[in-house]
């Protein structure tokens, strides 16, 4: 059991890891906050973002700071579901040979993986992907290999449509959270961004996040304690129990969206599962403010990146997910009574 002077060494070493990482990456932070959250309420996270907004960086920057190994994946048309178990080669002699592969290699001890455009990954790819992340293991070679503290980063390309595979609205709802990374607008980081060379050597920037600053190997212990000790009232049940009703049928909290016939705007509210996440996100929100007790705030600081991925439109609306699935989280907040 996790004592409470251990979660509240844990809650300084949580908040000091953020800020490391956001030293070395400037312009990022509401990102980074939740990222930061999806590693202890252990969930994975589906990423957002253009080219070079420095994804693979604070991905790097966070398996720095909780140790463990990372690995990265990029996302081919012809990548196959057995290229993640192993790899295959012929070695100096010329004889044949089998290497466990990437989700494979480093055992235990991998606790950061990133698939890079997932969505150019064939379907049975992205399948063999979404077991690994609800069990945490895969069978090969006879043998049955875990990787209990695994966490999966997803990115998509949203620019290029040819050869891509979109992911299926079951596979989004496996990820615990799904962020954008913007590329930052305030004027003085992109000037640092651009100007300033220590932001044009990676290799620099990682140096300045202290390692192993968590120890990787009880972040579920901790992540299962945050859940244990963090309490939500009766009032704050009824107010997210109202939330998931608003997600299914927001006509009926008078929620309107301009433009959108509400009646045929969703064709299906979050999941039970999203909801637990949301919870469980929440419930880390808190521990990070110190508390060990549920706000109304709490759950909207998490609203939208655990639940917008999670209601699934109608089609004649679905080409405007990212806009609508906005709109109507706000209108959610803004019309279910808070209590």
């Amino acid at each position: 059991m996790t004592s409470e002077e251990q979660l509240q060494d844990w809650h300084r070493d949580a908040l000091q890891l953020e800020d490391d990482v956001a030293r070395g990456v400037i312009g990022q932070r509401p990102t980074i906050r939740l990222i930061n959250v999806a590693l202890f309420a252990r969930g994975h996270v589906l990423l957002e973002g253009g080219v070079g907004v420095g994804k693979t960086t604070v991905l790097r920057a966070f398996a720095r700071a909780i140790g463990g190994d990372f690995e990265r994946v990029e996302g081919t048309i012809d990548l196959m579901p057995g290229d993640l178990v192993y790899h295959t080669y012929v070695d100096a002699e010329g004889k044949p040979r089998i290497d466990p592969g990437p989700l494979l290699r480093h055992g235990e001890r991998l606790t950061t993986f990133f698939f890079n455009e997932i969505n150019r990954a064939r379907p049975q790819v992205q399948s063999l992907l979404l077991r690994a992340m609800a069990e945490r293991s895969v069978s090969a070679f006879d043998r049955e290999y875990r990787f209990p503290h695994m966490t999966v980063f997803a990115d998509r390309n949203k620019v290029e449509k040819e050869e891509t595979f979109e992911l299926a609205s079951a596979a989004r709802d496996r990820f615990l959270f799904e962020l954008n990374m913007p590329t930052p607008i305030d004027p003085d980081v992109r000037r640092a961004l651009v100007f300033d060379p220590a932001f044009h050597d990676v290799e620099t920037l990682l140096e300045q996040v202290t390692p192993a600053i968590v120890e990787w190997g009880q972040l579920n212990a901790v992540g299962a304690a945050i859940q244990r000790r963090v309490s939500a009232s009766e009032t704050i049940e009824r107010y997210v129990l109202n939330i998931w009703q608003a997600t299914e049928t927001p006509q009926r909290f008078d929620i309107k969206l301009d433009g959108v016939d509400m009646e045929r705007l969703v064709l299906m509210g979050a999941s039970p599962r999203g909801m637990s996440a949301l919870l469980r996100a929440a419930r880390v929100i808190a521990w990070f403010a110190g508390r060990l007790h549920l706000i109304p705030e709490d759950i909207h600081a998490v609203l939208l990146p655990a639940l917008g991925h999670r209601v699934f439109f109608t089609p004649i609306y679905e080409l405007r997910r990212q806009e609508l699935a906005e709109a109507l989280m706000a209108q959610i907040m803004q019309k279910v009574a808070v209590p």
